[in-house]
């Protein structure tokens, strides 16, 4: 294992929320480490337009994540790929271990790891992963031009990436398994809601997606539906396995915190989706990062 390396505080996931951290807390002179399991950016990678982030009318996901890359390690933060196992304190010093077995100490850490979609866990969605079943309609929407395309869910990612999807596709079908949505509801001449139903298969040839089994949970009648691929938005689940150990978990797996974005640990700070928050989106993210970076600075300076 090679030599650890030390910084003031290292930010765990390199997404919104944690670029943010990072140029607050570069920018207070403190020496930055942001370790991400991918490309900076994170989820903003996968979004097509942003059209409700303060200062733009609209902006490519992508282009905004890399502004706010560029700004976050203007002050010095530096980018390390990596994908964190465990964080294990050592008297005021946290001591943060990647699957590359590469070690880092910091005096403080911030867990922006964020979170990732949940999956129906039905037959014929592993089989045609890749073949028709998807979780981002940005990456693989462009496969589906003049189609008739599923989205699974009721929620805002749903509804917003099966307006992306219309774009593209002939016809989108959401289906809901509540008798409401918990989104708003989008007017879209190509796009219709059918509630009360649940994916019980997913179903195809040996090329491709054909359609789903459906359950009507009303009424209890089992039905079929063709469609030329799946996109499946059934929540998100958060990606806290590596802080198991901190016992700053609540039961659901979401990191605890304070309006300060302090956990139960001294020193350890978690932000953005991987909070117990009522709204995931990128300017809150933004908003704890800049608590986060500012409360870090305060912190390693009482220490001193």
């Amino acid at each position: 294992m090679a030599e650890s390396k030390q910084y003031d505080v290292v930010i765990i996931g390199a997404g919104p929320g944690g670029m943010t951290a990072a140029m607050y807390a570069s920018r207070a002179n403190l020496s930055v480490l942001m370790l991400d399991r991918g490309i900076y950016g994170g989820n903003l990678n996968n979004t097509a337009e942003i059209e409700n982030y303060t200062g733009f009318k609209s902006v490519k996901g992508p282009e905004l994540a890399q502004q706010m890359y560029e700004g976050a390690t203007q002050f010095g933060a530096e980018y390390a790929y990596g994908t964190v196992t465990k964080v294990d304190l050592d008297g005021d010093l946290k001591k943060i271990t990647t699957d590359m077995d590469e070690t880092y100490t910091a005096k403080a850490v911030v867990i922006a790891t964020g979170s990732d979609q949940r999956h129906l866990n039905v037959p014929g969605e592993e089989e045609f992963g890749g073949r028709g079943v998807s979780y981002c309609a940005v990456c693989d929407g462009a496969f589906f031009k003049g189609k008739h395309l599923i989205v699974v869910g009721g929620g805002d990612a749903a509804v917003e990436e099966g307006v992306y999807l219309t774009q593209l596709a002939s016809k989108v079908t959401v289906l809901v398994r509540r008798d409401e949505l918990r989104a708003e509801p989008i007017i879209n001449d190509k796009i219709e809601f059918v509630y009360n139903t649940s994916v019980t298969e997913i179903v195809g040839d040996d090329i491709k997606v054909t359609g789903v089994k459906t359950h009507n949970n009303k009424t209890g009648e089992d039905g079929e539906m063709a469609a030329d691929g799946v996109f499946i938005y059934v929540g998100n689940f958060p990606m806290t396995a590596a802080f198991k150990n901190l016992d700053i978990l609540d039961d659901q797996g979401w990191v605890k915190t304070d309006e300060r974005m302090r956990t139960a640990v001294p020193g350890i700070f978690a932000i953005g989706d991987v909070r117990e928050t009522p709204l995931r989106q990128v300017a809150t993210a933004v908003g704890d990062g800049a608590i986060a970076g500012q409360q870090v600075y305060q912190y390693i300076k009482s220490m001193a």
